[in-house]
């Protein structure tokens, strides 16, 4: 099995049930094509660097993915023709990292560490 890492940009007035929709319709199509979500994170509504379909911002969820290739045919076919989505991206990686979370707010972090201590 290869190790995927995907992130999928969903409109910016999609609301949050839509995207937590969104996550699940395209989890169970992985594990329906025997694949296997190692982790999913929503990163929330970022600015975009240019205007996607009239669109100034999106929302970013990201999904680790173990799988074969067909498995990533089948979830970027489904894709292509969702209405909700501005762009996608898949990146094969030689293994995840599970423990950085790049776009969590530094007030979460804080709080996080805090916890810990």
């Amino acid at each position: 099995m290869n190790l995927y890492e995907h992130t999928i940009v969903a409109r910016q007035d999609t609301s949050p049930a839509q995207l937590k929709q969104l996550e699940e319709k395209y989890s169970k199509l992985v594990e329906k094509n025997d694949g296997d979500i190692v982790k999913l994170e929503n990163w929330g509504l970022m600015n975009l660097s240019y205007l996607i379909k009239k669109n100034r911002k999106g929302n970013y969820i990201h999904f680790k993915i173990k799988a074969e290739g067909k498995t990533i045919l089948e979830l970027e076919k489904n894709e292509k023709i969702d209405k909700n989505l501005l762009r996608y991206l898949t990146v094969k990686v030689k293994k995840f990292d599970l423990n950085a979370d790049y776009f969590k707010k530094n007030e979460d972090k804080e709080v996080e560490k805090k916890y810990k201590k």
